[in-house]
């Protein structure tokens, strides 16, 4: 485990997939994260790559070849290394190796950094590719933020206000793969009512959100989380049956859809890197009240 602190916040790291297990306002030691229960999620905030969601039969095929991922591909397994560290910085990396070339034929570079700065937590990524050929990939973030539901409080008392949505245009996942059809929520003045009810049918994920800010608060207390991206263009929400947690989550691409053809090169919302080329993109999460 990494601990990184500031005089506002701390937050713990696993070298075991980059991921955040904690993050804690030093004031009150509020915890800002789900706390991983595996009787709902045994996760908190897994890294998504390279790909996002499932894949149809859990296979894809590049250059004539097939190839098997799990879903939400494997980076989650794997562990990183530490390439730097201060106080409230840390950066970790993954490459490619034997191993992840069996399944995935691309030399790659994943880097990802968390950086406290006051009361906020920044985490970048940075995606290089070290192949001869394009590379294609996607990557998605999927932190989920602990709900309060004691003291009188409920799940029903708190709300994700949208900057820049009055609606909400959702593509309906079927057996984890996109469907076809599309439905819409309305907002009320922008905001979201949360419910358990509301992720029944698993997650609502969207390809055309507006908004790169969301606000998680509670209507009671005015507590609040504020959550915004950058150079994500998918966006999903999501949060296990009856468990006290959501899952804000930018993407950058999704699940198969159901008629996809499996073929990498073709998959909706796959993103392809030349040789030696870049891609960057990165949230965050400023704790101006704390839940």
């Amino acid at each position: 485990m990494i601990t990184i602190q500031n005089n506002r916040l701390k937050a713990t790291l696993n070298e075991l997939g980059a991921e955040l297990i904690s993050l804690i306002n030093l004031e009150n030691e509020d915890e800002i994260m789900w706390e991983g229960n595996p009787d709902f999620w045994g996760g908190q905030s897994p890294v998504l790559f390279p790909t996002v969601g499932a894949l149809k039969d859990d296979k894809y095929i590049f250059e004539g070849q097939t190839y098997e991922l799990p879903r939400h591909g494997f980076a989650r397994r794997r562990v990183f290394e530490v390439k730097g560290f201060s106080e409230n910085e840390v950066v970790f990396e993954l490459n490619s190796d034997e191993e992840s070339l069996k399944i995935y034929p691309f030399e790659f570079s994943l880097e990802i950094k968390y950086t406290l700065t006051e009361n906020k937590l920044t985490v970048s990524y940075n995606v290089k590719n070290l192949s001869q050929k394009e590379m294609y990939f996607s990557l998605g973030a999927h932190p989920g933020f602990a709900i309060d539901t004691e003291n009188g409080l409920n799940y029903n008392d708190y709300e994700i206000a949208f900057s820049d949505d009055e609606k909400l245009e959702i593509h309906p996942l079927v057996d984890n793969l996109i469907s076809n059809e599309t439905q819409t929520i309305k907002l009320s003045n922008k905001t979201l009512p949360l419910s358990y009810e509301l992720f029944a049918k698993d997650a609502l994920v969207m390809t055309n959100m507006k908004s790169r800010e969301l606000i998680l608060r509670n209507k009671k207390n005015h507590h609040k989380i504020t959550f915004t991206f950058s150079n994500f263009p998918y966006f999903g929400i999501w949060a296990a049956k009856n468990a006290d947690f959501v899952c804000l989550e930018p993407w950058q691409g999704i699940a198969d859809l159901e008629n996809h053809n499996q073929e990498l090169t073709e998959k909706f919302g796959i993103l392809k890197l030349e040789k030696n080329q870049d891609w960057k993109a990165d949230w965050a999460v400023k704790i101006e009240q704390f839940l």
